[in-house]
């Protein structure tokens, strides 16, 4: 039996038309999955599949908390995931996703495992950008970090610029601040051609 086996809904031998299934996804499911966003996690998710005439309506209703590391940080950060997805299954020849919702799975197999959609509907549901409330990062990293994010006087005495930069500005408003890269210019070519 396999990591992700008990995910599995067999779609063809559904008797009546519309069943439920409920999951617990844990750190175990997060480790297994090997996501790139989402590590850890205690989600619960209840899986809504109702039977139409020629396909099959997933509605994916998900409620828990995962823990994602820190942007700024690294330590992690507890997110609360709250989302209803849903998912249209139809039968078919062969595997194919057919819009951005639909999946037609082979109808020799009818089943489809719901495990990796789950994990993709969780990782969608989270925001941008995962960064502790101000104040509550760990104090030893964003010491290192503002450390050097600092400017040297020299740079301060430039401006904002540093001194490459500065050097390209002043080059910049010699030459009367007009002339540009003639690679955009051949760049611009390819608009008007448009």
């Amino acid at each position: 039996m396999g990591k992700f086996d008990k995910y599995k809904i067999d779609l063809k031998g559904m008797q009546v038309a519309s069943v439920t299934y409920d999951y617990l996804l844990d750190s175990v499911f997060f480790a297994d999955i090997d996501g790139p966003e989402v590590q850890k996690g205690r989600v619960q998710v209840q899986v809504t599949v109702k039977k139409t005439s020629h396909t099959y309506e997933l509605t994916f209703q998900t409620e828990g908390i995962v823990w994602v590391p820190c942007d700024r940080c690294l330590d992690e950060i507890e997110i609360p995931v709250s989302s209803t997805d849903t998912l249209i299954v139809k039968f078919g020849p062969g595997y194919a996703e057919e819009g951005e919702n639909l999946i037609v799975i082979p109808e020799e197999e009818g089943e489809i495992n719901v495990a990796w959609f789950m994990y993709e509907f969780i990782a969608l549901s989270l925001p941008m950008k995962h960064v502790h409330a101000p104040g509550k990062c760990n104090k030893s990293m964003t010491g290192k970090l503002s450390k050097h994010l600092r400017t040297s006087s020299d740079e301060e005495q430039e401006g904002s610029f540093g001194a490459d930069e500065s050097m390209l500005l002043e080059e910049d408003q010699q030459d009367g601040g007009d002339k540009t890269d003639p690679r955009w210019n051949e760049l611009k070519k390819l608009l008007d051609n448009n």
